[in-house]
């Protein structure tokens, strides 16, 4: 379980969008948590392959771009 703390205007943001929606603040925390985490998971194992010397196309470059059309 986890318990944080959010700033008033996302609070508010997210108490809005639950309400619209009928979907719980939880649901959309989990669901920006996950994609987040997918984002960095990618990054990161770019440049685990990048530091291992991956494949020829892992390059700086390669990594930026994938991690910038994943986000």
């Amino acid at each position: 379980m986890l318990a944080l703390r959010l700033p008033e205007e996302i609070e508010r943001r997210l108490e809005a969008l639950a309400r619209r929606s009928g979907r719980s603040k939880s649901f959309y925390a989990r669901e920006a948590i996950l994609e987040h985490l997918d984002n960095l998971e990618a990054a990161i194992a770019a440049a685990d392959a990048i530091l291992a010397g991956g494949p020829d196309d892992a390059s700086l470059d390669a990594a930026v771009q994938r991690f910038v059309e994943d986000a």
